[in-house]
């Protein structure tokens, strides 16, 4: 067989789609339409190929998908399968080629999903790996419209939203935590920059605390909890008004913390 032979029996690969979730993840849920646009719960209805940080809350999903837009193939014949984790107590990252393993279907020619526990896939995300290995592989990667909590956080804070930075989580240790917060304080107001955090829904309202005591009073402090759900909310302000008018937070709730050094 010629080189050009094998070239022509080569498929051409799939396509990467990056499926947006809601952020309802340990709340309430609202109506799958009222957040995702109805053409990508069809692209999402047609992939029969996933990706998933975790198969049985991309299972429940597609389920919500499917009540909408039916589903491609029945729920069960849908083939899902979990991003790598690195081994427990182990520091070393994830072989390559187990990412490059995840992108069999697409290599095959199938398009296959990407996503998230919640908003958009690769921000914030382990998927980011994944999508590093697909352009790797020449596998054409689309994002499709959905929510994502950093975005929408910082268009409701009133924050710089022209230099910002997302800086992850904090360190849990009081001291360590307190020490990277003057840090990030330090390098907002040097550089004009808003810095966005987050943390985990139960330990919101140390996370706050620990704000609150540590900046500046002049310091901008915004919060933002619920996106898009009933009753989210956003608070903006000086440092000193989140201390004269303390601030409840509820432990289930997600909520996306920025700040901004003045």
């Amino acid at each position: 067989m010629s080189a050009a032979d094998t070239s022509a029996a080569a498929p051409r690969p799939g396509t990467l789609l990056l499926v947006p979730n809601t952020l309802d993840l340990g709340a309430e849920t609202i109506d799958l339409q009222e957040v995702l646009p109805l053409g990508v719960l069809r692209r999402a209805a047609a992939l029969t190929h996933w990706a998933a940080e975790d198969a049985r809350s991309a299972r429940a999903l597609l389920k919500r998908v499917g009540a909408v837009v039916p589903l491609a193939r029945p729920l069960q014949e849908i083939t899902i399968t979990e991003l790598p984790r690195p081994r427990k107590g182990s520091r070393e990252p994830v072989p390559a080629a187990a990412w490059q393993a995840l992108l069999a279907p697409a290599l095959a020619g199938h398009d296959l999903g990407l996503v998230s526990e919640a908003g958009l896939p690769a921000v914030a995300d382990p998927g980011s790996a994944l999508v590093a290995a697909a352009h790797r592989a020449g596998v054409p990667v689309l994002p499709l419209t959905g929510p994502s909590s950093l975005m929408l956080a910082l268009a409701a804070s009133g924050l710089e939203g022209q230099n910002f930075a997302f800086v992850g989580y904090l360190p849990q240790d009081a001291g360590a935590r307190a020490a990277r917060i003057r840090e990030l304080e330090a390098a907002s107001r040097r550089l004009g920059q808003s810095q966005i955090l987050i943390e985990t829904p139960y330990r919101n309202a140390a996370m706050l605390a620990a704000l609150t005591a540590t900046l500046a009073p002049t310091t901008r402090l915004a919060v933002a909890c619920g996106l898009t759900l009933p009753g989210g909310w956003t608070r903006s302000g000086p440092v000193a008004d989140w201390r004269a008018r303390p601030q409840d937070m509820p432990d289930r709730l997600p909520a996306v913390f920025s700040l901004l050094g003045s």
